[in-house]
């Protein structure tokens, strides 16, 4: 029997002009990258972010105090309607545990990479989310690449399909969309903020990992049981992860790795640490052709429902 997908709530749209705010629960980042995401998302939203987010601790933008409550008064703050992360990096795992003290609030929390902890504590609680450029990342794509990001956090209709470039296994599947970094992914394994992933469909992708730790990550997917329960896998962007002595590449490796689960698979879609990264909901319904290498979403991100 196949499983049944869980069911997630959308947070309520974004409308232009709205309060929205910026943090930083991750690693820190300069100034100049900061303030070109901030021209980006200036465009369309008033934007509140506190000048503490420029703060240093080793890798960490501040320390973990300042990066929670940052977090937090920012999503219990009903005057701001969207929460955007500046930087990825590392540290949002290290702010779950008091995370976890309070549902969260319905308002998207737009990111991805290291922020794939986020969004996995807010799937664990049957919320939706934005998996989407950062800011520091936002400042660098294309002009027309953030209309994407606005349509998903504003309309309450579903957002175009993408495309990638290769089939691993063929065939169909639906569920919500869920996942992210795959480095982050595996580190929430057997904790409270894995959320259920029974009849979904799996977004990976990483950064300037070997394919033998992509393999290791993969593996651990594997015998936790994770490839039994979805029912597809979608592959976005592995930049940095060729081996140093050549002699194959870590696509060969990615593809050897889903053949052996039998679960559909494409990959090479726009989706990751590269220039282009397609903004996507997670918990959203979408549907996998992995033959056409294509995703359809059947829901929008987000719900027009405002009271």
């Amino acid at each position: 029997m196949s499983p049944i997908p869980p069911s997630f709530r959308k947070p309520p749209a974004v409308r232009p002009g709205d309060n929205v705010a910026v943090v930083a629960p991750a690693g820190p980042f300069d100034r100049a990258s900061f303030e070109k995401g901030l021209a980006v998302i200036r465009t369309r939203y008033e934007v509140r972010y506190d000048e503490s987010i420029l703060s240093r601790q080793r890798y960490l933008a501040g320390d973990d105090e300042r990066r929670f409550n940052e977090l937090a008064t920012a999503l219990a703050d009903p005057g701001i309607k969207a929460v955007f992360c500046a930087r990825g990096g590392y540290g949002a795992m290290r702010l779950l545990r008091r995370l976890a003290q309070s549902p969260p609030p319905a308002k998207p929390l737009i990111g991805f990479s290291d922020i794939t902890a986020l969004h996995q504590w807010l799937q664990s609680n049957g919320m939706a989310s934005i998996h989407a450029p950062v800011l520091t990342q936002l400042g660098r794509v294309p002009a027309d690449h953030p209309a994407r990001l606005f349509s998903l956090l504003e309309s309450s209709a579903p957002a175009e399909p993408l495309v990638g470039t290769d089939t691993y296994v063929g065939g169909t599947a639906e569920g919500p969309l869920l996942g992210g970094n795959l480095s982050v992914l595996t580190r929430l394994l057997g904790t409270p903020f894995m959320p259920p992933l029974e009849g979904g469909v799996l977004l990976l992708e990483d950064l300037s990992e070997q394919p033998y730790r992509l393999d290791r990550m993969w593996t651990h997917l594997e015998l936790a049981g994770v490839f039994r329960k979805i029912r597809g896998i979608v592959l976005g962007q592995f930049l940095g992860c060729e081996p140093r002595d050549g002699g194959y590449t870590a696509a060969e490796v990615l593809r050897d790795l889903a053949v052996a689960t039998g679960v559909p698979c494409a990959a090479g879609f726009p989706i990751g640490h590269g220039d282009i990264n397609e903004p996507v909901g997670l918990g959203v319904r979408v549907r996998l052709e992995a033959d056409a290498a294509r995703v359809t979403f059947l829901e929008a991100a987000v719900s027009p429902d405002r009271t």
